[in-house]
């Protein structure tokens, strides 16, 4: 099982590490790749995040004591990367798949591979590898609100950054765009109330992970 979860764990972070690399590189390599937008992206900065989280779990993993039993603070980390990824997913697909290239970008396609593997594929994983090895000790239904941090600082920096430099990295976060403030503030509510009910959902999932393999264990 150790095994297994470090193997999962480690492909998990090569793959978002990786398709992060792709981009960059395919974007430098057809001069558009400006640091100063691409790393305010949430998805890029969630991959980031969790690839280097899941690297440190699978070594975590591959240490003599049971997988399952892990720190608190990697229990919390991991619902938290694990239920942004969700909602990196849900919104890229209800909302941005289709849109039209930036003006910047004009002619440039973003390479299909590692933008499924960042927006559908890792998402879905991150999802089964939560439900494969929950924490040993349930997290309470308290802690989905801790899930609120990390999205609300990266949306206070790219709030403050763009009402300074005026970039915006998705329109519906844009108090400019046609929707305006209120606009901006109905999309932010709605985001953040849906990432507290994914978590309110993947909360109560490890309790039936962890009883489905205590029974697997003893048949």
């Amino acid at each position: 099982m150790r095994l297994f979860a470090a193997t999962l764990r480690f492909a998990l972070g090569a793959a978002l590490l990786g398709s992060v690399a792709w981009q960059i590189i395919d974007r430098t390599a057809h001069n558009v790749f400006r640091p100063h937008e691409y790393f305010t992206y949430f998805t890029v900065d969630t991959s980031i995040a969790t690839g280097i989280l899941m690297l440190i779990a699978g070594a975590y993993a591959l240490r003599a004591t049971p997988v399952e039993r892990e720190p608190r603070w990697l229990s919390l980390a991991r619902l938290g990367l694990v239920t942004s990824s969700v909602i990196v997913a849900v919104v890229y697909n209800l909302l941005l798949r289709n849109l039209p290239p930036l003006a910047a970008d004009a002619g440039y396609q973003w390479p299909t591979v590692p933008n499924d593997v960042l927006h559908v594929w890792a998402p879905i994983l991150l999802v089964i590898e939560w439900l494969l090895f929950a924490p040993h000790k349930p997290l309470s239904w308290k802690t989905a609100f801790a899930t609120w941090v990390y999205p609300f600082a990266w949306l206070l920096f790219t709030i403050v950054r763009g009402s300074i430099d005026g970039w915006w990295p998705y329109f519906f976060i844009n108090p400019n765009d046609e929707g305006g403030v209120t606009g901006m503030l109905t999309y932010i509510f709605g985001i953040m109330a849906f990432l507290f009910v994914v978590a309110s959902l993947v909360l109560p999932s490890q309790r039936v992970a962890r009883s489905a393999l205590t029974r697997n264990s003893t048949d």
